[in-house]
């Protein structure tokens, strides 16, 4: 190909990148540090072609200096990919989640809300359990916390699992649960009020079924500890999904499709935390909760501090300390 038509045919990317690279070395745009590695990928590309082909040495160095300069302001901003990720996990989720506490608190009350209720109301009348979980289903959870089973929180056949794959299973189970409850928010909210409320019925009345029967110590301290993320998860993700229907409901002076992007920038970040959430109950599930060589004590209190500890970053971590006047 000769150089002229090489020229023409990517000027204006040329152009692009270097209007790019402009913004961000005076730090005034920093929105196309997403879309930046894969432009710069295609300027190396453009150099080693042009080098190959033996074209003037006037392109090569213009493209070289180019290149030389997208390294430069590509590195300087993935470390503050970096920072900007530890920043959101330390304060920026906790102090969304406040900012967005009425939806928290109604995603809360639906969820712990039918949980307790029902696994209340299961544990006073037992057989009401079969008018909400099918037979087998309510056979399968007796086998996996029967204390005489030998293994805990697990069916049988994934008895003998290995940890990490278990680890896997949890997740791809419990970020389906989460990604149903946010995403059916879309239907006005109705579908993240159902789901919130259908997951906690279903999952009080496995704990009020089991602790009448007898298999409640196994039961709880098998779920104290990584039900603190995953539990709260839940309810953030209907949280989220909440908001997204909020914004369809009531969308004020903006049209539903501008309420609707708005209330999704802080949605899918609360969904974020969510994941994160996710990921540290099923490495506890999977890595502790499953555990039969620790006590139930033992258990209970590891529980009680991963509660507490989750109640104290969602309530104080990122809050700014003001200097006395």
């Amino acid at each position: 190909m000769k150089q002229s038509l090489f020229e023409s045919r990517h000027k204006d990317e040329w152009e692009r990148f270097a209007l790019a690279l402009e913004r961000l070395e005076r730090g005034k745009d920093t929105s196309q540090v997403a879309g930046f590695p894969k432009a710069y990928r295609r300027l190396c590309q453009h150099l080693a072609l042009a080098q190959e082909r033996g074209y003037s040495s006037f392109l090569i160095d213009s493209l070289q200096q180019q290149v030389l300069r997208g390294h430069q302001q590509l590195y300087r901003h993935r470390s503050r990919l970096g920072a900007n990720l530890l920043s959101f996990i330390l304060a920026d989720f906790p102090r969304l989640v406040r900012a967005e506490w009425p939806f928290v608190l109604v995603a809360s009350l639906l969820f712990f809300g039918s949980l307790i209720g029902v696994g209340m109301l299961v544990y006073v009348f037992p057989e009401l359990v079969y008018n909400l979980i099918p037979a087998d289903q309510v056979r399968e959870m007796q086998g996996m916390y029967d204390p005489v089973a030998g293994h805990l929180g697990r069916p049988a056949e994934r008895a003998a699992s290995e940890d990490w794959v278990m680890f896997g299973y949890y997740v791809m189970h419990n970020i389906g649960i989460a990604f149903q409850t946010f995403a059916s928010g879309l239907l006005m909210g109705v579908g993240s009020a159902f789901f919130l409320f259908y997951n906690g019925m279903v999952i009080g009345a496995v704990a009020g079924h089991l602790s009448e029967i007898g298999f409640g110590q196994t039961f709880w301290s098998f779920v104290i500890a990584h039900g603190a993320f995953e539990l709260t998860a839940i309810a953030l993700a209907g949280a989220a999904g909440l908001e997204l229907g909020w914004a369809l409901i009531a969308p004020g002076r903006l049209t539903r499709g501008e309420a609707l992007k708005r209330a999704a920038r802080k949605s899918v970040l609360l969904v974020c935390g969510v994941m994160l959430f996710l990921l540290i109950a099923a490495f506890i599930e999977a890595y502790w909760s499953s555990k039969t060589s620790v006590t139930p004590l033992t258990k209970y209190l590891v529980g009680a501090g991963l509660w507490a500890l989750v109640a104290i970053y969602l309530s104080f971590a990122g809050r700014t300390r003001h200097a006395p006047e």
